[in-house]
């Protein structure tokens, strides 16, 4: 069997044991089939299997996710492991304390670019009801937010013939909205509706799932790696494995692509249609000064696993520095408290980081993430 597709089976095998880990697979059907007719490997077995297969890789992008797998299933075996050593096992990148500082900063520009009465919290819950599109309207506007961004994506990428993506609005799930990969360039995109989301959220939301985010990257993949290079690695998308930091990189830098660009007034027009007041350049701005407290999440993270603080306090912390209400960051812990997520955090704030600094305004470098196998050490040596 070829190393690609003992990892394949590493991959499946582990997803035997956690519902969600394998985010999205499409692979030989057979064997997947194997996998899942047989009883569930115990992680002993598979973090031998893990390190055998370690052993007979070179340095390079595959080894790379065999040893985020190899971490995981150490986890799974009841390996002794710090919760900061676990997240680097896997993506590649260890996670850090923010100075509350940068914290502090971020809400200071906060302040001027949203002036009025009542705590910052306050009006930047406000700042973002004043959007709220109308639940009747949240599926259309969404829906024709996803059209425009593909439009404008084949401008930056060419897009395989044949793809396309469902929408469908669910509730009752830890996330805030979903790409499921399903192979053959298709994506079923799921939007959670438990929480009120204002029109900006909702095309930051669209943009980083679609185009040129989540779906744009795997039927890219799918076009120029699986198809035309045989890279059969690919067609396995595992949470805990650094492609999953990059792959949220690229989806969290992907709204700004748009949205900076020429095209941006036509998501203006949009939300209008939805019957909203938007100012487009003014809530770039925040989100940009926002930008900083998303890593709040880690360290709120790094409270509950290495500090052993209690979800009420690592909700109030959240509260504080993230500025976010009780509902969103009860929403947040509940994420946290995942298995298939619980070190996921770190990808979203570090992702984006690594792939900004990489990318650096170039048009040509996005392109790059979007179609070529880039390593997590390749992101972090240019940053």
């Amino acid at each position: 069997m070829t190393v690609a597709k003992r990892y394949l089976r590493l991959g499946l095998q582990i997803g035997r044991h956690v519902d969600g880990i394998v985010d999205a697979y499409y692979g030989p059907a057979e064997l997947k089939a194997a996998v899942d007719a047989e009883p569930p490997v115990e992680p002993a077995r598979l973090t031998a299997d893990a390190d055998t297969l370690l052993d007979d890789l070179d340095d390079g992008w595959l080894r790379d996710q065999v040893a985020g797998l190899r971490t995981y299933a150490g986890v799974l075996a009841g390996e002794p492991i710090a919760y900061a050593d676990e997240v680097e096992g896997c993506y590649g990148v260890r996670p850090a304390r923010t100075d509350e500082e940068v914290f502090r900063a971020a809400h200071a520009e906060l302040e001027a670019l949203l002036p009025g009465p009542g705590r910052l919290t306050e009006r930047y819950g406000r700042w973002k009801e004043s959007m709220s599109v109308p639940a009747g309207r949240i599926e259309s506007t969404i829906a024709a937010m996803i059209e425009e961004a593909r439009a404008q994506t084949r401008a930056l990428v060419d897009l395989p013939d044949g793809e396309g993506v469902e929408l469908e609005l669910v509730s009752g799930v830890p996330w805030l909205g979903f790409c499921g990969y399903k192979g053959d360039f298709r994506s079923a995109i799921q939007v959670n509706t438990d929480l009120q989301r204002s029109a900006f959220e909702l095309l930051i939301l669209a943009l980083h799932e679609t185009y040129p985010g989540h779906h744009t990257d795997s039927t890219c993949k799918e076009k120029l790696l699986v198809r035309g290079r045989g890279l059969l690695e690919e067609t396995i998308l595992m949470v805990p494995a650094p492609q999953s930091l990059v792959a949220e990189g690229i989806a969290t830098l992907a709204p700004r692509v748009l949205l900076e660009g020429e095209g941006a007034p036509r998501f203006t027009a949009i939300v209008a249609d939805a019957g909203v007041e938007f100012d487009l350049a003014h809530s770039l701005a925040v989100d940009l000064a926002h930008e900083p407290t998303r890593w709040a999440e880690v360290n709120t993270a790094l409270m509950l696993y290495e500090d052993g603080a209690s979800d009420a306090e690592a909700q109030q912390y959240l509260e504080r520095w993230a500025l976010i209400g009780p509902e969103l960051a009860a929403h947040v812990i509940r994420f946290l408290r995942e298995p298939t997520s619980r070190s996921y955090i770190l990808t979203y704030a570090a992702g984006r980081e690594l792939c900004l600094a990489y990318v650096d305004g170039d048009p040509a470098r996005f392109r790059r993430l979007l179609t070529e196998q880039v390593r997590v050490g390749d992101l972090v040596s240019r940053s």
